[in-house]
């Protein structure tokens, strides 16, 4: 059993998210960073979709009630618990997380996940609709966490660190849209040559964006269409929103790119005002390039 001292800035209980009810009106919400998530998990013994708790910019004050195996894996924190690996701590143990260091957001996996209901097959907290993870909404001081059941999977070691490391550095790839051929080819290479900001009004539903605004040359109206996770959309002031995993399932702004899966783990770790720049590859580099993820996950452990 976990309790919430201080809660952090935002902690909530995500797992993969659930996907498949976007047709309802349900985005798929989840981890923000899906790799860190499934990493921690790993590293305690639990199945990659089991609940775990997800820490953004400021962490939270945990009191374990009971001995525990956890893994704090993603951006670096003030805590002096190691990162990426599983840790006993005992009965009574003090958890400050504390601020986060080089990423927008940590995770803390327990072996066995944390029991919570599952809504629509999952989870992950969906917080524009108060739905999922600890009574639909993030952690507050004085709530209690239960552990889940024990794995039968023992917690696991990395052997090689440096294979599961997300690049730091570099632009975000993107792939083109249906809509990419709103803009014109100048426009195109202006947004992959600007440097864009990241604005303090990002959220888990969208990281807006700042810089030289990047308008449409096509003033057709766009009908409201679907919408999925890592598009990036342009409204009528050109400043880019990356549609992220508390989306909204439909939108009416056309997507100049979309950020390739690989990719959106990066995303996740970028903090208010942190400066990126995009990249466009083809749909084979794409793949190419979630491949070798997979890859490195699966080859970290012994």
């Amino acid at each position: 059993m976990i309790r919430v001292l201080k809660p952090g800035l935002l902690t909530t209980i995500q797992d993969l998210g659930r996907p498949g009810f976007a047709h309802l009106g349900v985005s798929p919400s989840g981890a923000a960073d899906r790799f860190s998530l499934r990493l921690a998990n790993l590293l305690v013994g639990n199945p990659e979709n089991a609940p775990a708790i997800e820490c953004t910019l400021l962490g939270p004050v945990l009191q374990f009630e009971s001995k525990a195996t956890i893994a704090i894996t993603g951006s670096t924190t003030s805590t002096q618990l190691p990162l990426n690996q599983s840790v006993e701590v005992s009965s009574g143990l003090r958890l400050e997380v504390g601020s986060l260091l080089s990423g927008a957001r940590t995770y803390i996996a327990i072996r066995g996940g944390i029991d919570v209901p599952e809504v629509m097959k999952s989870a992950s907290t969906l917080l524009p609709a108060g739905i999922g993870g600890f009574q639909g909404r993030n952690l507050r001081a004085a709530d209690v966490l239960q552990f889940g059941e024990c794995q039968t999977v023992a917690p696991r070691r990395l052997v090689n660190r440096s294979n599961f490391k997300q690049p730091s550095e570099g632009p975000i790839r993107v792939t083109e849209t249906t809509q990419s051929d709103w803009f014109s080819a100048p426009t195109l290479l202006q947004f992959q040559s600007s440097t864009f900001r990241v604005s303090d009004e990002s959220n888990r539903s969208g990281i807006r964006l700042q810089g030289e605004p990047v308008l449409a040359d096509c003033r057709t109206e766009l009908l409201t269409e679907g919408v999925s996770l890592g598009g990036i959309q342009i409204p009528s002031d050109g400043q880019p929103i990356i549609l992220f995993v508390d989306q909204q399932t439909t939108g009416g702004y056309p997507k100049i790119a979309k950020i390739v899966a690989a990719d959106l783990s990066r995303v996740a770790q970028l903090r208010p005002r942190d400066e990126l720049k995009f990249q466009f590859v083809t749909f084979a580099e794409a793949v190419y390039l979630l491949r070798q993820q997979e890859q490195a996950l699966r080859e970290a452990f012994e």
